[in-house]
């Protein structure tokens, strides 16, 4: 007894002078993720740059730059544009499934919040949330910021991958915020006499009628973002009337504007000034849609720096036909597979309406 009192005595003295870290031991990191922790805004978002640049996860940051992202009233520049904020806490989710690092799936739970908390009565949601300067406040579906945020959110409200580890805290709050966003996604469709069409870059957020942004991103029917929006109607697991209604009209603008036989060429023009250029060729068979029409004549359109819309595409300077995607194939795959294939699963009618059930 006493030998047996002896070890245990002996194991609990080497139990209290063990260091915490070998008795718990941490949990495994990854470096992405890690900066991600650091670069993670007071609002629970993150910035599409950091110190005037792209933000590049792959790069460790120094001491220095630690410090200085931990000190205090930091500016929050949060946003959702060029996939930010939808991006880091998927990203988030993915490395604490690997790793098991509860601070991932805290951070990634922050940033669900941040998202819930930028949404507009409304539905929408703003390009960049605290800060509402210049066009940041205006409901954004320019490079699919919008669409990005009720994609996780549905993700959340049908437990689909990493996303079923944020179900239990936000199933509710994601359900009902992807209900209003769905809303207002149909409320948007811009309608041009009377006819529902596309949608458009960025909206006003209290009208709802289409906005600017950049000087050379007008009011518009926006092709490539709308694309992004027909997928997301065309996910809904029990399509309304509406959503149905919206996605056919969407289609069917996209196959009435389509720009046969020809196609876009990069090509080497050492007399511009960025010594490249790009031109419209005819090519049989192939397809264009304009990245941009206007809301009058539902023409393509092209806008220079100085916020001038021009006649023709070749009217542009060199360094914004060069520069920006005026042209491009987004609709394809939707319209050749997509489409076709949802139509099918829901039974839609060629004019839009769900087709009578067989007897």
């Amino acid at each position: 007894m006493n030998a047996v009192l002896r070890f245990l005595r002996a194991l609990l003295l080497a139990t209290l002078l063990t260091p915490a870290a070998t008795v718990h031991a941490a949990a495994p990191t990854d470096p992405q993720a890690e900066t991600m922790l650091l670069l993670q805004t007071a609002s629970g978002g993150w910035s599409k740059h950091y110190r005037g640049k792209a933000v590049d996860y792959r790069r460790p940051l120094s001491a220095v730059e630690r410090d200085a992202l931990r000190a205090p009233g930091r500016k929050d520049d949060a946003t959702l544009d060029n996939k930010a904020t939808t991006s880091e806490i998927r990203y988030l989710l993915q490395a604490h499934a690997r790793t098991g690092n509860p601070a991932y799936l805290q951070a990634a739970r922050r940033g669900v919040s941040y998202l819930l908390a930028a949404q507009y009565p409304n539905g929408g949601w703003p390009q960049y949330y605290p800060d509402r300067s210049f066009y940041r406040h205006q409901i954004t579906f320019n490079d699919d910021a919008m669409t990005r945020v009720l994609e996780l959110l549905q993700d959340i409200v049908e437990s689909r991958d990493e996303a079923a580890l944020l179900a239990p805290e936000f199933g509710s709050a994601a359900q009902a915020a992807l209900a209003r966003g769905l809303d207002c996604v149909l409320a948007t469709q811009v309608r041009i006499e009377g006819l529902p069409t596309l949608w458009a870059a960025q909206y006003d957020e209290v009208t709802l009628l289409p906005a600017k942004a950049r000087s050379y991103e007008l009011p518009s029917l926006a092709v490539a973002e709308s694309v992004g929006v027909l997928r997301l109607l065309m996910r809904q697991r029990d399509p309304s009337p509406a959503q149905v209604a919206a996605v056919e009209a969407g289609v069917r603008w996209l196959q009435a504007h389509r720009l046969p036989d020809v196609a876009l060429e990069r090509v080497d023009a050492p007399e511009q000034e960025s010594g490249r250029d790009v031109r419209i060729v005819q090519r049989p068979g192939a397809s264009l849609w304009a990245r941009f029409y206007d809301l009058q004549h539902q023409q393509p359109m092209f806008v220079n720096r100085d916020g001038v819309q021009v006649a023709q595409f070749a009217a542009i300077p060199n360094e914004r036909r060069v520069g920006y995607a005026w042209y491009g194939v987004w609709p394809e795959k939707l319209l050749r597979s997509e489409w076709p294939a949802w139509r099918a699963r829901w039974g839609v009618s060629p004019h839009g309406a769900p087709a009578p059930a067989v007897q």
